[in-house]
């Protein structure tokens, strides 16, 4: 069978450079993506143009820390919340180390339902994604707690608190995997000219649309346009678990306008990626991600922190160049039959 047959063919293009500010050096970045929505590689390229008249879309690292959750059961629910109460992260993190050399317990969220005793771990994972290495860990501390306690009984390995691949509000509020911030501040000139549109007319639809249209959607904790689309596309370009894009498609945008000049936030709390791990070995994944600078020697960690920062920029290029099209009547609908038909 011939080894093309293995795999699956998505179309895959680089956008920009895109500008961003990374270890206080703005870097012009050129950002691989793939994708069957051909339209995505023109309208996020010009995102990536905004950044580079603009000066840089600046990010910032709010949190990091893979999870899993595990279910214990005690005999009722005083025990379960003296036990819950109890459990120290640096207590515990000896039972981790011996799992990995690389995973970190950084923190314990308990929460107590009759006897239940749901315990969401969160991990530094180094420069992995840190699905399997957060299961592992998780593993041998519900082994280690189940031997420290006979009292306790074992119930699941994932217990739905972590959350993973599904729409929840503990992830957006706590975040999974990388917390990241990005922004750009836009002049008036260079948005009008560029963009075709008005730092008023991007405020009032993204108050229309983000918050007004998602309250009556009923979204959950989110508020953007379309953050699926260029997580998916640079998944898929960088070896990644597609699947996080369920958690990941959960951010808010944020516009204001400040001294005659747009500010555009995106925040992504759930952004899943590793530099290493399964995925990772494949031929087009190590030439995207070297592309991308993330196959440098550095300090553990960091290499996966570049790439979720580069990510949450294209998100915002993506983000600032569909809600740009969508001020003027007819423009989205006239790309897609341009590019797709």
């Amino acid at each position: 069978m011939n080894t093309a047959d293995n795999f699956a063919q998505v179309p895959m293009k680089s956008i920009g450079p895109v500008a961003i500010w990374l270890d206080d050096e703005c870097e012009s970045v050129t950002v691989p993506l793939a994708t069957f929505e051909t339209t995505l590689w023109p309208s996020v390229n010009r995102g990536a143009k905004l950044s580079r008249l603009a000066g840089g879309i600046k990010t910032y690292c709010l949190s990091n820390a893979m999870t899993r959750s595990i279910i214990l059961a005690a005999p009722d629910t005083a025990t379960a919340l003296y036990l819950s109460q109890s459990w120290r992260c640096d207590d515990l993190q000896p039972v981790v180390a011996q799992t990995s050399r690389f995973a970190k317990l950084v923190n314990l969220q308990p929460e107590i339902v009759g006897n239940l005793i749901y315990l969401r771990c969160c991990f530094e994972t180094g420069d992995a994604a840190g699905h399997n290495m957060t299961t592992k860990a998780s593993d041998a501390l519900l082994k280690h707690l189940l031997c420290e306690h006979p009292e306790l009984k074992y119930v699941s390995i994932s217990g739905n608190f972590c959350t993973d691949k599904k729409v929840s509000a503990v992830n957006s509020l706590l975040g999974r995997g990388k917390h990241v911030l990005a922004q750009l501040c836009i002049a008036r000139e260079i948005c009008e000219k560029h963009l075709r549109t008005t730092p008023e007319q991007l405020l009032t639809l993204h108050q229309h649309k983000n918050l007004t249209g998602s309250v009556l959607a009923g979204s959950l904790h989110t508020a953007n346009a379309h953050y699926a689309n260029m997580l998916l596309a640079t998944y898929l370009a960088t070896g990644q678990d597609a699947a996080n894009i369920v958690e990941g498609s959960q951010g808010i945008t944020h516009v204001a306008i400040q001294d005659d000049a747009l500010i555009f936030n995106v925040k992504c709390p759930n952004i899943i990626v590793g530099t290493i791990g399964n995925g990772k070995g494949l031929d087009f994944v190590q030439k995207n991600l070297a592309q991308l600078g993330c196959l440098k020697q550095r300090p553990s960690g960091e290499n996966s922190m570049r790439l979720a920062k580069i990510i949450a920029a294209v998100v915002l290029c993506g983000e600032l160049s569909l809600m740009a099209a969508q001020t003027r009547c007819g423009e989205l609908t006239r790309s897609h039959m341009l590019f797709e038909r």
